[in-house]
């Protein structure tokens, strides 16, 4: 499986790069559950694509992280994807919708995600798992047509952050129905300006983050 160098078929090559790494992420979702997200994992997963450890390596140069975004932002598309219009919606009700999208999104992979997240809470993968929440965060409150651009842009995405990887902890340790009551109970943090402009800092918003991590490595809630 090697991409043609020449550049008049750049977009050939990313094709096959996007292909092969969805590919290669569907075999880490069946063997991640067992194996964990690591380099040995990584290279199993390519192998059973077709690839040798040269081109795993040139398609995933970071092995595992690589893997790890990949699988965060499949997740952040597939809830996009399954959103309404919001139109018709009150903020309140985006931000509920945006967020059980984001939980059924990750579903049907519970026990890779598992691994997933005890693999993020290592300490060295930690600026990671901030950035992919932050990520998921921000894809939806651009959905539910968020366009601050001041210090409430930041403060937002920071408190439905922590909401996202809480209530993700809860679904796959305590539940779905858990999750949901921890969801309806944090809404309101969401609707006050007030939260917004004072109640946030960003120490607060890494901390969620560490906590919730550690909850799902260790499977508790």
């Amino acid at each position: 499986m090697n991409p043609s160098p020449d550049p008049e078929h750049g977009s050939e090559t990313d094709d096959w790069a996007d292909r092969a790494e969805q590919a290669v992420l569907d075999q880490a979702l069946l063997l991640s559950p067992s194996q964990g997200w690591t380099r040995p994992m990584t290279l199993a997963a390519a192998r059973k694509t077709g690839l040798n450890r040269g081109e795993a390596d040139l398609l995933l140069p970071g092995g595992p992280r690589d893997l790890a975004a990949l699988l965060s932002r499949r997740h952040d598309a597939a809830a996009l994807s399954a959103l309404p219009d919001p139109a018709s919606l009150k903020i309140r009700q985006r931000i509920r919708q945006a967020v059980v999208a984001r939980l059924e999104a990750a579903g049907p992979d519970h026990e890779a995600v598992r691994r997933w997240a005890g693999f993020l809470a290592l300490p060295l993968n930690l600026p990671l798992a901030l950035r992919l929440v932050w990520e998921s965060s921000d894809g939806l409150w651009r959905w539910a047509g968020d366009t601050a651009t001041d210090e409430n842009h930041y403060s937002k995405r920071a408190i439905l952050a922590g909401i996202l990887i809480s209530c993700l902890a809860l679904d796959l340790t305590s539940g779905r129905t858990a999750a949901l009551s921890y969801l309806d109970a944090r809404i309101q943090n969401v609707m006050d300006f007030e939260v917004w402009k004072a109640g946030i800092k960003p120490a607060d918003f890494a901390r969620d983050v560490a906590g919730a991590l550690a909850q799902l490595r260790y499977g508790r809630a």
